[in-house]
C-alpha cells in the first residue's frame, strides 16, 4: 500500500463503505416478506339452502345470525312484495325497524300495489318515500294454477 496516496486510499474505502451499505440494503429487502395481502372472500346465504344441501353437524341456527349488507348495487331495485327485512334494511332511510313494520304490513294488508302504498306503513311519510322511489318496485307475482 504504499504506492497508493491518501486520496486514493478515502477513495477506496469511500467506495467499499458504499458497497457493503448497498449490499446490505440488497439482501435485507430480499428477506422482508409483502407488506400487505388483500383477501375476498363472498358470503353465500344460508338462508335458501335446503335441509339436503347442509352439511353434517353444521349449525341450523346460524340463519339467525346473517350479516346485515351495506348498500344495493348500482342500479339494483328491491321488490318490497317479496323483500326479506334484510333485504329492504338495504334501502336509504330504512332501518331494522321500518324493514320489519314493511313486512308486518305486507302480511297483514296483502301485497303492495304501488310504491305509494309504503307511506300507509308506520315510520314512513313523504319524505322517506320520495328517497325510496330510484330503489324500490312492486311486482305482484300470479299465483301459479295447477
Amino acid at each position: 500500500m504504499a504506492g497508493i496516496s491518501r486520496y486514493e486510499k478515502v477513495a477506496l474505502g469511500l467506495t467499499a463503505a458504499f458497497v457493503l451499505f448497498t449490499g446490505g440494503w440488497f439482501f435485507a429487502t430480499q428477506r422482508q416478506t409483502e407488506p400487505y395481502t388483500v383477501t375476498v372472500t363472498a358470503s353465500v346465504s344460508t338462508a335458501s339452502t335446503s335441509m339436503a344441501e347442509r352439511v353434517p353437524g353444521e349449525d341450523v341456527s346460524s340463519d339467525d345470525k346473517q350479516e346485515k349488507p351495506q348498500s344495493l348495487l348500482e342500479g339494483e331495485k328491491i321488490n318490497i312484495n317479496t323483500a326479506s327485512a334484510l333485504d329492504l334494511e338495504r334501502l336509504p332511510g330504512i332501518g331494522e325497524k321500518r324493514a320489519q313494520d314493511i313486512v308486518a304490513y305486507r302480511e297483514e294488508h296483502g301485497p303492495f300495489e304501488s310504491v305509494e302504498e309504503l307511506d300507509n306503513v308506520s315510520g314512513i311519510g313523504a319524505g322517506i318515500l320520495s328517497g325510496l322511489r330510484d330503489y324500490v318496485t312492486v311486482e305482484i307475482q300470479e299465483p301459479e294454477q295447477k
